[in-house]
């Protein structure tokens, strides 16, 4: 189950919530109680791969990431 984040309309805080992918379910702030919350795009991790004869990762094709063969 993935994790959503979502920001408070209200205290702007973000706070992040286990559910499944089409969930409809409201959710309450964990800070201020109110609840007008907003999804949030947010970025999610992947792991590199070091098999120890080379550390790039496939993935990356930003020249500011230090795993880049660009």
């Amino acid at each position: 189950m993935p994790i959503f984040e979502y920001k408070c309309a209200e205290c702007g805080r973000v706070t992040e919530f286990l559910e499944s992918a089409g969930s409809r379910k409201k959710h309450l702030c964990k800070h201020c109680g109110a609840a007008n919350m907003q999804k949030q795009f947010s970025t999610f991790a992947v792991g590199v791969r070091q098999d120890g004869t080379d550390s790039r990762c496939q993935s990356c094709t930003d020249r500011g990431c230090p795993h880049s063969s660009n």
